[in-house]
């Protein structure tokens, strides 16, 4: 396709998506109402009505909801390719894809039929008066978990991503024998240093950053004042665009909950509080299986963390919302993956039968709840903490566990992990290797988590700045190469996987910017 014509496509796809929202009811109205205001000519009406949506602040909200359908729909493509192409263009990613959705779903009957509990059922009156009582302190009274094990942990997953294979590739034609060293065989394209110091130029040594110069023993007019006061003008704006590129150096603390919001577009109207309302009825009438998932997961993960086992009510609250909200459905048009569908009771294997499980889509697997507890710290209201983290999720976290060949992927970024070191740490990875302590079985669980859990919580929310400034998961994967850059002498002293592992097992003193910085721009290449 010529650049004309994907552009048309882009613009039809994108009018099409907001003509349905609540945004371009909002507008009409206001338009048709302004056309009662005396400063409203006839003979120049298209131009009066534009200028009052601009002043009123309507056309911003506009400019908006298109940058996050920009931001969220699918690369352009051949009109003619067919819908799976535009979810994975890779024959085999998808195949994959699909035999590891067969797993944890059989993995989830079996779960059912083992316990003898539904995947789904309607609560009693007196159970679901009683959960209504209890919604804001559920951490007191969770059910009996102890026959309840996660579906999958991101161990069992990278050993699927372990064994991909290109079958058109033969990998005896790679001339680098440094291929061969890391887990990953997969022949995608992923970016060295000179070019991940072009996409991120706003990381250089001579920028000023959140997360540096404001620890530094420099007077804070020079940079965090007058940075901050930039933050202030761009919330006040409400230009997503401009709060995404400001994100790149850092937020302040202050600002931080405003701006990610604003790149997200997630602006938490009476509509989206409503929406928040009615999934809370929903839990409140029908018990899941999964929701067993969630209490599990949270427990297990969040309930033990020294920064997040305050916010475990508000967890349960989002997370079992989350679980029955069907718009999250939509983020599978350009997601590798399909949701699970079971079969309504008695009607096994009638295709018309088959509904999707969990209404979401998504299956909670261990460390899911920590994709939500960091959030906790910027929104304490509900539905707003929840509009934000079903964004960030249907943008990003989805990526994390999925098989597919898209750059922000979890295969690409292991791969890019794998290379960086390989590249620039030849000697720490070959001696890994060899007493059998392969850097990316200890970095896998940091990267599917985008490190939440691992690194302290103001330097999370600086990595994840970061993510959403660059509108990209690749910083993820150059931090865990930067963490085995920092810890390399103490490295190259270990003799097996557990005191490897020993070495790395505590991130949480660890300033995320400095050492993303000195891996960029300061290593030699």
């Amino acid at each position: 396709m010529d650049e004309g014509s994907e552009l048309s496509l882009t613009i039809a796809h994108i009018v099409q998506r907001l003509k349905g929202s609540h945004l371009h009811s909002q507008i009409e109205r206001r338009a048709k109402e302004c056309l009662h205001q005396p400063d409203i000519k006839l003979d120049s009406l298209k131009e009066d009505v534009r200028s009052f949506l601009k002043t009123s602040g309507w056309e911003r909200q506009l400019q908006n909801a298109v940058y996050r359908e920009l931001q969220v729909q699918l690369p352009p493509s051949h009109p003619a390719a067919p819908p799976e192409h535009l979810k994975e263009p890779l024959a085999y990613m998808r195949a994959a894809q699909a035999g590891w959705e067969k797993r944890v779903l059989k993995s989830l009957n079996s779960m059912s039929t083992e316990l003898g509990v539904p995947l789904a059922r309607m609560r009693p009156a007196a159970e679901q008066k009683e959960l209504a009582n209890k919604w804001n302190e559920m951490g007191t009274d969770e059910p009996d978990l102890t026959s309840v094990r996660p579906v999958y942990a991101p161990k069992d997953f990278l050993e699927v991503l372990v064994s991909l294979r290109n079958p058109n590739h033969d990998s005896s034609e790679d001339v680098s024998v440094r291929s061969h060293w890391g887990l990953i065989q997969v022949p995608l394209n992923v970016r060295d240093i000179p070019q991940l110091r072009r996409a991120y130029s706003e990381l250089n040594l001579t920028s000023g950053q959140l997360g540096i110069d404001d620890h530094a023993h420099i007077h804070p007019d020079l940079f965090e004042n007058e940075y901050v006061q930039i933050g202030k003008k761009v919330v006040m704006e409400q230009d997503s665009a401009a709060a995404q590129q400001y994100s790149r150096q850092g937020c302040s603390t202050g600002l931080r909950a405003d701006l990610w919001a604003l790149i997200l577009n997630s602006n938490n109207q009476p509509q989206d509080v409503m929406h928040y309302e009615q999934l809370t009825a929903g839990v409140i009438q029908h018990d899941l299986l999964v929701d067993n998932l969630i209490y599990k997961d949270v427990k297990l993960t969040a309930s033990n963390d020294d920064y997040y086992f305050v916010f475990e009510d508000f967890l349960y609250q989002v997370l079992l919302c989350f679980s029955r909200d069907t718009a999250v459905l939509e983020h599978f048009k350009y997601n590798s993956a399909t949701p699970p569908r079971s079969f309504v009771q008695g009607k096994g294997g009638e295709e018309e039968c088959a509904v999707v499980y969990p209404p979401n889509g998504v299956i909670p697997f261990h460390g899911f709840s920590m994709y939500v507890a960091p959030l906790c710290f910027l929104y304490n209201e509900p539905s707003k903490l929840y509009s934000v983290f079903r964004e960030m999720y249907i943008r990003y976290f989805f990526r994390l566990h999925s098989i597919s060949s898209s750059p922000s992927g979890i295969v690409s970024l292991c791969l890019q992990f794998e290379r960086l070191l390989q590249t620039h740490l030849p000697q720490l990875f070959y001696h890994l290797r060899q007493i059998g302590a392969q850097p990316l079985r200890i970095a896998f669980k940091w990267m599917v988590r985008a490190f939440s859990g691992y690194l302290s919580t103001d330097q999370l929310l600086l990595l994840w700045d970061r993510i959403l400034g660059y509108d990209s998961l690749e910083v993820v994967a150059v931090l865990a190469a930067a963490v085995f850059a920092f810890r390399a002498e103490n490295l190259m002293e270990v003799t097996s996987l557990g005191s490897a592992e020993a070495v790395l097992a505590d991130l949480s003193t660890l300033k995320v910017m400095p050492l993303i910085q000195i891996f960029l721009f300061a290593m030699a290449i």
